[in-house]
């Protein structure tokens, strides 16, 4: 009998996802969290990113109109618009595919991002607080934030684009698995 290949030493283990894929050599992959946000996210990214477009081409149509800007003014409304329509055409949908969160009684694991994608997994025993927000463009389409401070540089995880029942759901959970979790989450 011969003994199990020991796996990779820059793998390490985390109970969440001991499900994941084991290649030959004994390796661990990481998979996907499951859940997907919810899919009014995709309009509330697309609103919120409106509107900052929206808001820089006022600012430099008034500054073009009422203070008399320089001529290549018109060329940055133009750059500003393109770049916006663009942005809105592509980033909601591909933020919608990339985000994904997951929680089991060992740890939270989050997938974020569109540009710059991040992968979290916070161990349930570094959680220190669970918060909820709702910002008004978020309160519109009835969604919410979950954030999920813990002991590390990294700073808080978040899982945004929730609906509110889910949210309350997640945190009760996630109070209910951290009070059964000894520790201080230092």
């Amino acid at each position: 009998m011969q003994p199990t290949p020991a796996p990779d030493a820059a793998v390490e283990k985390t109970p969440a996802l001991d499900d994941r894929p084991v290649t030959p050599a004994g390796v661990l992959t990481l998979r996907a969290p499951r859940n997907r946000v919810h899919r009014r996210a995709i309009l509330w990214w697309t609103v919120r990113t409106a509107i900052l477009f929206v808001v820089l081409t006022a600012i430099q149509v008034l500054w073009l109109t009422v203070g008399h800007g320089p001529n290549w003014l018109h060329y940055s409304i133009a750059v500003i618009g393109v770049v916006g329509v663009l942005d809105l055409a592509i980033q909601p949908q591909w933020r919608y595919r990339v985000h994904r969160w997951e929680t089991t009684g060992d740890a939270v694991c989050t997938r974020s991002g569109w540009f710059n994608q991040e992968w979290r997994v916070a161990p349930v025993s570094r959680i220190q607080t669970i918060d909820t927000k709702r910002g008004p463009v978020e309160q519109l389409f009835r969604l919410a934030t979950v954030t999920i401070t813990t002991a590390s540089a990294a700073g808080p995880v978040q899982i945004s684009g929730l609906t509110r029942d889910d949210a309350a759901r997640l945190v009760d959970e996630l109070t209910a698995t951290t009070q059964a979790v000894t520790g201080d989450a230092t």
